[in-house]
């Protein structure tokens, strides 16, 4: 007889499902797809109307390289763009700091005023196209920008589709690109979610994300459960601000990873959503039914892939992918089968995006909502995920909040932990990683990957050494003096910040002031 196999989240997986697996109150826990909770997706028609969007997440280098990778990409049928930001414009400093050195351009493009953003979008239709961007501690600062950009465009805000991650309580738990303490953070979130409602309506606030906490190790049911907290304590934040839950909830949406164990992350996906309309609607008393529905984004899982035999990443990225659709995501992104190298080519682009249009297109999973309803093996791992995750996040609300448990370091063990068990059972063989650790080949085929021009650094200098030149600084000071006194006071800091980002101050100057006015976090801080 096998040996008996346990999940991701670590409950066991069954040779044979059948009726008796099955919740008792399955009828209840299912509903119907587009109403309460959930579970069945959050539209009634879901793709048989019109598929998922389909993003492609890109930007390297400078704006203008980003600009035509974006033409490339829409030409070649993507719905959404997916900006990817500089690790220097991610923590809030301009490329010609001396932090910056070394890594101008090289995860993502290097945005440092509106001018950069006023190429890096240039020619592209904002009013049509939905733009999603990862970043968090200056997400505010960068969707600024970006409606600047496009009211010089003629384009006002509320035509404006699209999301901001600005997600900083998993920055703290999985990445660290945080600037800010926990608490003027927070503020941050609370004062973004309040300036949208009135000026940008159709823009998701935020984007709260498990997906970075997966690639650092978590399982699905960590996964979920801490990402779920996390969204509690910004709908705290928000009501504590003075919103009204149901004024700021239906412009909340979620960001998770697709991995290759595809059962367990369609049930994932429907067990996130059915806690989440709970918690909205039974905890926070939210009334509209869009206040309860997790809309989410997913991304496949670029820690699953291989720099050995990268072209296998190819099937992994199609069976992740298939995962998100029966899953029922809103958008998707599927990863270049290079980019456990480097960034990926313009191909190996076009490729990940063909992976999602041959699912839209060429099978039947449009055809019918949420298929693997009912499924005896499903809905029985639905359940199981679904009580380890609500166990899970009863644990750090036991803490007395998700910061706090982030303070005493909980998510963050947790996560170490499954990640250390993940890398023991993959150089023992337990874990069959194909190309890696079984069915490995002597020699790799040569690979030519795409590559940074080292330049970049000095021309994104030379562009703020005349920037600084040519605008008035008269300006820049007192508009940057306005966000101060915001910042030390309690008005909406976005304002002023946009105020001084038409004058064109950086984001380093922005972000620098609130660093003066909030300070900077450290790990071993408390608040």
């Amino acid at each position: 007889m096998s040996e008996r196999r346990s999940s991701e989240s670590g409950f066991p997986i069954n040779g044979v499902y059948t009726e008796a697996d099955l919740p008792e109150d399955l009828d209840s826990r299912l509903g119907s797809p587009g109403e309460f909770p959930y579970t069945r997706g959050v539209y009634p028609t879901m793709y048989t109307s019109r598929p998922w969007t389909m993003r492609q997440y890109a930007g390297f280098g400078t704006a203008t390289e980003s600009n035509a990778r974006y033409h490339q990409l829409l030409r070649a049928g993507t719905m959404g763009l997916s900006v990817a930001f500089d690790l220097p414009t991610q923590m809030g400093y301009d490329s010609d700091e001396p932090i910056a050195h070394g890594e101008v351009g090289k995860v993502g493009v290097a945005i440092d005023s509106i001018e950069d953003m006023r190429l890096l979008f240039a020619d592209i239709p904002l009013d049509k196209v939905s733009t999603s961007m990862t970043i968090n501690a200056p997400g505010s600062v960068l969707l600024l920008l970006y409606q600047l950009v496009a009211e010089e465009n003629g384009v006002p805000g509320t035509a404006l589709n699209g999301t901001i991650q600005n997600d900083i309580l998993k920055e703290y738990i999985a990445r660290g690109t945080y600037i800010f303490p926990p608490k003027p953070s927070l503020r941050l979130v609370a004062d973004t979610f309040a300036y949208c409602r009135k000026e940008v309506p159709k823009w998701n606030t935020i984007s709260i994300s498990g997906y970075h906490m997966a690639e650092a190790g978590a399982t699905p049911a960590q996964e979920i459960a801490f990402t779920l907290a996390n969204g509690v304590e910004y709908v705290r934040a928000a009501l504590a601000a003075g919103l009204a839950v149901d004024d700021f909830a239906p412009r909340l949406s979620f960001f998770f990873v697709a991995r290759t164990t595809l059962l367990e992350e369609v049930a994932k996906f429907r067990a996130a959503r059915r806690i989440w309309a709970r918690l909205m609607r039974d905890d926070f008393g939210a009334k509209d039914p869009k206040s309860m529905m997790l809309r989410f984004h997913t991304q496949t899982a670029g820690v699953q892939l291989t720099a050995q035999q990268p072209e296998v990443n190819l099937v992994r990225v199609a069976v992740q992918g298939l995962g998100a659709v029966l899953g029922g995501t809103q958008s998707l992104h599927t990863n270049s089968f290079d980019e456990a190298i480097a960034l990926p080519t313009e191909k190996a682009a076009r490729l990940a995006l063909r992976t999602q249009q041959v699912l839209a297109y060429e099978t039947d999973l449009t055809a019918t909502v949420d298929p693997f309803a009912g499924s005896y093996v499903v809905e029985a791992m639905t359940a199981e995920i679904e009580a380890a995750a609500v166990e899970l996040m009863e644990r750090v609300a036991d803490h007395g909040s998700a910061v706090d448990a982030i303070e005493a370091g909980f998510q963050k063990r947790e996560i170490e932990q499954s990640a250390y068990r993940i890398a023991q059972e993959i150089d023992s063989g337990e874990r069959v990683v194909v190309g890696l650790n079984r069915f490995t080949v002597d020699e790799e085929e040569p690979y030519e990957p795409l590559r940074v021009d080292p330049t970049i650094e000095a021309a994104q200098a030379d562009r703020l050494a005349r920037l600084r030149s040519e605008r008035d600084a008269d300006e820049v000071t007192r508009t940057l003096a306005d966000l101060r006194a915001a910042a030390e006071g309690t008005d909406n800091v976005l304002y002023p910040m946009k105020a001084a980002l038409r004058a064109r101050a950086t984001v380093g100057e922005v972000c620098g002031t609130l660093r003066e006015v909030w300070g900077l976090y450290r790990p071993t801080d408390r608040f």
